[in-house]
């Protein structure tokens, strides 16, 4: 049996957050002390270090800041799901983070 590239292992930290992916939802940290929020997960406030940091459902809304449609890719499993639109979107919340926009047509995006 072969390695998933696409699926990491949650531990006790993570487990949150990709059982709500699983979901199809999408949780922030925020942390106590500045108020900001952060993504990629981390257990510490990457503005201020603070360690007072919660999860938080994120709204789902996005502000797109640029995009690209991919229609080569010869890694395992995305060289099947091409072509897809990846793309660098601001979060309403603040974060920016990477995401595959979908059912929206390519003609229809923005930035």
């Amino acid at each position: 049996m072969s390695a998933r590239f696409d699926r990491p292992e949650a531990d006790a930290f993570t487990r949150a957050f990709w059982d709500a992916a699983a979901e199809g939802r999408l949780l922030l940290r925020r942390c106590g002390d500045c108020g900001r929020a952060h993504h990629y997960p981390r257990e510490f406030c990457p503005h201020c270090w603070s360690g007072e940091v919660a999860w938080e459902p994120a709204s789902g809304r996005a502000t797109l800041y640029t995009w690209s449609v991919v229609h080569r890719n010869d890694l395992p499993p995305f060289g099947e799901r091409t072509p897809y639109v990846a793309a660098v979107v601001d979060l309403a919340e603040g974060p920016r983070m990477m995401t595959e926009v979908v059912e929206c047509g390519e003609g229809q995006l923005r930035v």
